[in-house]
């Protein structure tokens, strides 16, 4: 270890003990800072430390359950894995991160789309698994065709780095097209199976990538996510090697067969004789060309997180029944899709923070047959975006097929998003925070557990709101399911 890289890994060390232990605070991002303060080539000594290498998932939605499902699961099956799990996925949470973890087999990183631009180089991964790409906060990350270049250059700047890409995305797929021109491996990701006509809309990716043409679709997921191709080019959707068929979703969870159609052996790709799970590797590989999966989430979305992660763990070499077994007991502690109870009243959080985000969660509600309280907070703080046009193009009109849901708008931008849901033909209320919705909810229904709230936030809400359920969940009359 060079003497900065060792000075850098002294000091932020030390300051995760001081934040984590001492003040017992999160940590998740200025020891990173301090450590690439000091060295600027952090990321890039401490990867070299790595006994396996790295796992990098990205993608506007679904990188922190993704990443997590797939660190939980080495972990499992006997490596030592550094993980950024609370969602830091800028070169300052990777680095913290690092620091945390210095001798471990694997990193499993989540990685912003931005970010990439000095991460990738830096860390080259292993792999890299591209779940999806949507329209995101314009006004900092920009249009598309700049998260598309940026994610492409990295990855063509780590020649080694195999691309686990979602293919039902038309956006995602022009990154790998370019990629594999390159000369990247790639591996295809998504449902093989015909699904009931959606009633959403495609908002984005109408057209080809490389021609201009209007896509068309043998069939279609949700937004721009399916069975895509173009009637006037080669762009289409590729043959998959990992497609998801006989999907079941209902609201209590789904099930699905991930179906590995082209077997290889994680060793084909360079992956260490003697890594902990190697010799059960083969076994995966040679014999198990599909796999039967159960969880307890619900959403198309999911669908697509989890048949992503076990892609790249399938790639590694790790066996099925460790990944079954993360499923069983992964509880997201991150605000996706976290369950509480208060006062006997079920409480759904979830993070809702572009229109496509917004869209399924929208669908989540419908699969939920009860009357409900649905409290959305939106902020317009750096996190964010101070940018919330975004808001006119999720379809809250698909709401008027609830029963009467008692709608409540709370952050900076209630009541932009008070106008939003007005245009889309609801009443709403203000609830300046989570206690002032529990408290009308609580006015507005005696039977508190037949009529769940969900909590739809956006980044900087999210937390605040989270804390706070727990806080109050920790009491005698309250429970965190």
């Amino acid at each position: 270890m060079a003497l900065q890289e060792h000075i850098a890994h002294i000091l932020a060390s030390m300051c995760t003990w001081l934040l984590r232990d001492v003040c017992k605070r999160s940590a998740s991002q200025l020891p990173g800072v301090i450590a690439l303060h000091v060295d600027s080539n952090y990321i890039e000594h401490a990867a070299a430390h790595l006994r396996d290498g790295s796992i990098v998932v990205c993608g506007t939605n679904g990188k922190t359950t993704t990443n997590n499902l797939i660190a939980q699961t080495l972990e499992r099956a006997g490596f030592r894995v550094a993980c950024n799990s609370v969602g830091a996925n800028m070169p300052a949470g990777v680095a913290a991160a690092l620091v945390q973890h210095s001798a471990s087999d694997w990193a499993s990183l989540e990685v912003d789309e931005l970010s990439c631009a000095t991460v990738i180089p830096a860390l080259k991964p292993r792999y890299f698994v591209l779940l999806n790409l949507f329209r995101d906060q314009l006004d900092r990350v920009g249009e598309m065709d700049r998260v598309q270049d940026t994610i492409a250059t990295a990855l063509i700047a780590s020649p080694a780095t195999m691309l686990i890409v979602c293919a039902d995305d038309p956006l995602s797929m022009a990154v790998a097209h370019r990629v594999q021109k390159a000369g990247n491996p790639v591996r295809y990701v998504g449902v093989s199976q015909t699904l009931p006509a959606l009633i959403d809309r495609v908002p984005e990716a109408r057209f080809c990538q490389l021609c201009g043409a209007k896509l068309l679709y043998h069939s279609r997921t949700y937004a721009q996510l399916g069975n895509f191709y173009c009637p006037s080019c080669e762009f289409k959707r590729p043959q998959l090697d990992y497609a998801a068929r006989d999907i079941s979703i209902s609201e209590v969870g789904l099930s699905c067969i991930i179906e590995h159609t082209a077997p290889h052996t994680a060793q084909d790709d360079g992956a260490r004789d003697d890594s902990p799970a190697q010799s059960q590797s083969h076994d995966v590989a040679s014999s198990a060309s599909s796999v039967q999966i159960h969880a307890a989430f619900s959403g198309m979305y999911m669908v697509y997180n989890i048949a992503c992660a076990w892609s790249a763990l399938s790639e590694v070499g790790v066996q099925v029944q460790y990944f079954e077994e993360t499923l069983q007991q992964f509880h997201p502690q991150n605000g996706r899709l976290q369950h509480f109870v208060y006062k006997g009243m079920p409480i759904i959080l979830n993070l809702a923070k572009n229109p496509t985000g917004f869209n399924q969660n929208i669908s989540l509600l419908q699969q939920d047959t009860r009357r409900k309280h649905i409290y959305i907070c939106i902020n317009d703080n750096d996190n964010d975006g101070c940018d919330v046009s975004w808001l006119w193009d999720v379809d809250f009109e698909r709401l008027a097929s609830e029963d009467k849901p008692h709608l409540m708008c709370g952050g900076t931008r209630a009541c932009d998003m008070r106008v939003r849901l007005k245009y889309a033909g609801f009443d709403s209320s203000l609830a300046a925070d989570i206690d002032e919705a529990l408290a009308a909810c609580t006015a507005a229904s005696a039977d508190l557990s037949s009529y769940p709230l969900y909590v739809l936030t956006n980044y900087s809400a999210l937390w605040p709101v989270k804390a706070r359920l727990e806080q109050l969940c920790s009491n005698s009359d309250c429970k965190t399911a």
